[in-house]
């Protein structure tokens, strides 16, 4: 079928494949078919083990030097501070939330899931081949988004820990995980050209290939845990900030400022297009601010990109 119908249906395929085992997770635990131990026990082996797994063959293989393109992470990161701004300004002047709430609202503009979606729709829509550039993106997102927020919070509420313990606490806790620890191994053993035995790889690709979907698997299963609340005005706000205005900002900066090539600048729009992570809910949580708010944003971001995501791959070609 040629047209915009076909095209329609061509991005489909590529979209719904992932979200349907998000589905299958979220019916088959809410249903209790699958317990929330097992959801936890998929979550860990998919967060603790095969996707550090794929992280590390990613960085290790990945040509430093060609996919770390300062353009490139400027056009997303960019957008991602502008959201992070707007959110707050909006949740501050127009939903009139407290300062260290706001915060928390702009977070989930700021953090997208670059990782257990953004990957698996990149791969699906461009092939493996073109997932450098968002390696790229993910090896400093996390530690990039959670710097930024913390220290905005930080200075904008008036109670709890200081700024340094509460770093330290926030650091120790990024950079003790298992992800951080894929990327970074990756990334050294990279640097030092050490030689990792054929046989070791292939267990690593192994392990990988069934990351992501345990990874999807497991999310549906864990956005069980969060329910949409009276915040639905603000939610509903800063979901849209995630899934349209910061893949518009990627994609106006990356193409009329820095000129990417198409392959950087799909990569730098569908993560930018990607709903707010389950990190969202959890720094909303680790400050105990606007928590109802954040869990709104994640399972109504995440609903709605289904539908945004198609537009944003029918708009990229």
């Amino acid at each position: 079928m040629t047209g915009p119908y076909g095209g329609a249906l061509s991005v489909l395929e590529v979209v719904a494949p992932v979200f349907l085992l998000v589905a299958a997770g979220y019916v088959l635990a809410r249903t209790k078919v699958v317990s929330a131990e097992a959801v936890d026990g998929v979550m860990a082996f998919a967060v603790r083990f095969a996707v550090p797994l794929l992280l590390f063959g990613a960085i290790y293989r990945l040509d430093l030097a060609s996919a770390f393109d300062l353009e490139l992470l400027a056009s997303f990161y960019l957008g991602a501070l502008i959201c992070f701004a707007l959110a707050i300004l909006l949740a501050r002047k127009v939903w009139g939330r407290r300062p260290g709430e706001a915060v928390a609202i702009g977070f989930c503009a700021l953090f997208s899931n670059s990782l257990l979606l953004g990957l698996p729709i990149m791969t699906r829509a461009y092939g493996e081949g073109a997932l450098a550039p968002n390696f790229a993106i993910i090896s400093v997102h996390a530690p990039f988004c959670y710097l930024v927020g913390i220290v905005v919070m930080e200075f904008s509420r008036r109670d709890g820990a200081g700024l340094v313990a509460t770093v330290t606490r926030a650091s120790k806790a990024m950079f003790s995980n298992a992800l951080t620890i894929g990327l970074a191994a990756g990334f050294a053993l990279n640097l030092g050209e050490v030689a990792v035995p054929a046989f070791a790889m292939t267990a690593v690709d192994m392990a990988a290939t069934a990351a992501l979907p345990a990874a999807l698997f497991g999310l549906g299963g864990a956005l069980t845990r969060y329910s949409l609340r009276a915040d639905i005005g603000v939610a509903t706000m800063t979901a849209a900030i995630s899934l349209v205005v910061h893949p518009a900002l990627a994609l106006g900066l990356g193409a009329f400022v820095f000129d990417l090539p198409e392959g950087s600048l799909r990569a730098a729009v569908v993560t930018a297009a990607m709903p707010t992570g389950l990190n969202g809910y959890l720094f909303a949580a680790m400050y105990a601010r606007a928590q109802g708010a954040a869990a709104s944003v994640v399972l109504l971001g995440t609903a709605a990109s289904v539908v945004t995501i198609t537009l944003w791959l029918l708009a990229l070609g």
